[in-house]
């Protein structure tokens, strides 16, 4: 591959989001060519599989089609989005990847991480981030910023919550070259500022 990828994980209400859109407009200002991308969603049909996966309707969806689905979406945006730009030779910032597969769906449900790291290389052609940048804030907290607009993945109880966070620490202790943990502190600049010099440093 000729260009980057950098990805952003974390648990609800960290700011991931925020801080990822905040680097692609700062990687953009410094001239780079950058593709900004979320998961699961980026595209129309990855878009249409985001709405089922979050409906708080759909109550009843099993752990195995939860899972088959978001790999489904990320398939999609993998080979529509993601591996053109980076064969061309641009920087993505994809907000949520595989490992979100692994924390979310593995750790927190209970499905087989071997065989989600086993579906995730057929869905993603074996690709994987430069780097992957976790931000990190008390499960407590975090939720606090979804009071008001919880999707079906926020309105679950804290305990899965907490499996999740526990999920990618495992993850970063697995993968310490690639991830990094980023503490996330009140200002948001302060923690940009960290998320930046780890980009200076093992990207860019």
């Amino acid at each position: 591959m000729k260009g980057k990828f950098i990805t952003f994980e974390g648990s609800e209400g960290c700011g991931k989001s925020t801080q990822s859109k905040l680097l692609a407009a700062h990687l953009q200002r410094k001239g780079f060519s950058v593709v900004y991308v979320r998961e699961p969603g980026g595209t129309r049909i990855s878009e249409k599989i985001r709405k089922i996966l979050l409906d708080p309707e759909n109550r009843l969806m099993s752990e195995a089609c939860e899972m088959l689905l978001y790999m489904a979406a990320r398939a999609q945006i993998v080979k529509e989005i993601v591996r053109p730009a980076l064969l061309s030779g641009k920087i993505v910032i994809c907000d949520r990847f595989l490992d979100s597969t692994l924390a979310y769906q593995g750790y927190g449900l209970g499905v087989d991480t071997g065989l989600i790291r086993q579906i995730g290389g057929f869905a993603t052609a074996g690709l994987k981030p430069d780097l992957t940048i976790f931000l990190d804030l008390p499960v407590k907290k975090g939720l606090v910023h979804r009071k008001f607009t919880k999707d079906r993945i926020e309105r679950r109880p804290l305990g899965y919550h907490v499996k999740v966070r526990n999920g990618y620490l495992k993850l970063i202790r697995l993968e310490p070259r690639r991830i990094k943990l980023v503490k996330v502190e009140k200002d948001l600049k302060n923690t940009q500022e960290k998320i930046r010099g780890l980009v200076d440093k093992y990207v860019i």
